[in-house]
């Protein structure tokens, strides 16, 4: 029986999305959403390490988010130009979105922060973006680093400022890549990783690079139908040992974010061992039903309305549970979406 994407609606008051985020981090309120239990409960992220146990295995991102809008001007006229960075590849070309795209033909020079980086516009991709070729006379990726903009999402409406080269970045945030965060371990400071050590919770590491993907609604009515987006995930080999090991021994495997999720559904076999090893790609879309094979619990913050992560979330707790706790989070003044507050469903 098909989906009805209208089945994962929901209204939110514009005033509920957050535009900046908790000051600090672990000030960020956290709903606690026990999947055999009709209870909610309403913490905050300091009581986080509570909620686990010594014997629990805890599954983080490691992906780091670059500087990906890049302001620039056409060689010759001055027009200014936009290009959205998606991806490198291996013989140094880059994926973008350009602006205005049509008026920018493929051998177009591009000039960026005041020369020090310049640009030639290639022929459309596959995916419908354009390859861009850099040269510059230090390094690129260090030159986009320090004079690049933050690629914060459409719907915090608001200007990238320098301290978002920080906020919108987990603190474990090490293998560069993303062009969207992974938004659930904002949350998370040394205090509270040192707390979690401290009372035997293992931490283990992946990276999964979001792309702009992650923004996209589902547009057609038939959820079957969606075209899911492809994203680059690395499992390591201690990880994928970690995560045998746990569950021979019946311990609980907690994913930090549907990334997470995401990677390690996508690595596994039907007996939840980890096959997938060094770099891959997925387009694994969970949607209900969905039998998951890795994960026993997941740390997440609230998404938008008929996305492929508020249905990722529907299939691991339910839809009927998860709407009535996004209905009970409005109500009471939670904080939405990549800045706002997070749910733990165990």
């Amino acid at each position: 029986m098909s989906l009805d994407i209208n089945s994962f609606n929901y209204d939110l008051p514009p005033g509920r999305i957050a535009k900046y985020p908790a000051e600090p981090r672990d000030s960020s309120r956290l709903m606690y959403l026990p999947r055999m239990l009709d209870e909610i409960g309403h913490l905050h992220f300091t009581d986080f390490p509570d909620c686990l146990s010594e014997s629990d295995l805890l599954v983080i991102n490691d992906s780091k988010v670059f500087p990906a809008r890049l302001h620039g001007n056409k060689k010759g006229s001055g027009g200014k130009v936009e290009v959205f960075l998606l991806q490198k590849f291996e013989d140094g070309a880059w994926e973008a979105l350009v602006r205005p795209g049509r008026r920018l033909p493929p051998g177009t020079d591009v000039e960026f922060f005041e020369g020090k980086l310049n640009a030639t516009l290639g022929e459309r991709t596959s995916s419908g973006g354009r390859f861009v070729n850099f040269n510059a006379d230090g390094d690129v990726l260090q030159i986009i680093w320090e004079n690049g903009e933050v690629p914060l999402p459409p719907y915090i409406d608001r200007p990238p400022e320098e301290e978002d080269k920080y906020r919108y970045q987990t603190i474990y945030a090490q293998n560069i890549g993303a062009v969207a965060a992974p938004t659930a371990g904002f949350h998370f400071t040394d205090a509270i990783l040192d707390r979690l050590k401290k009372q035997g919770v293992e931490i283990a590491r992946l990276t999964l690079h979001p792309g702009l993907g992650t923004f996209r609604p589902i547009t057609r009515t038939d959820i079957d139908h969606h075209q899911m987006h492809e994203e680059a995930f690395l499992i390591p080999d201690e990880t994928a040992d970690a995560i045998r090991i746990a569950k021979k021994t019946n311990r609980r495997v907690i994913a930090v974010g549907t990334t997470t999720v995401r990677a390690l559904e996508s690595a596994c076999d039907m007996d939840g061992v980890i096959i997938a090893r060094g770099w891959r790609e997925t387009n694994l879309f969970i949607k209900p039903p969905y039998p998951f094979k890795v994960i026993d619990g997941m740390l997440t913050n609230f998404h938008l309305p008929k996305s492929t992560l508020l249905l990722m979330v529907c299939a691991f707790a339910g839809r009927e549970r998860i709407m009535a706790a996004y209905k009970e989070a409005i109500d009471n003044g939670y904080r939405f979406y990549s800045y706002g507050d997070a749910m733990l469903i165990l």
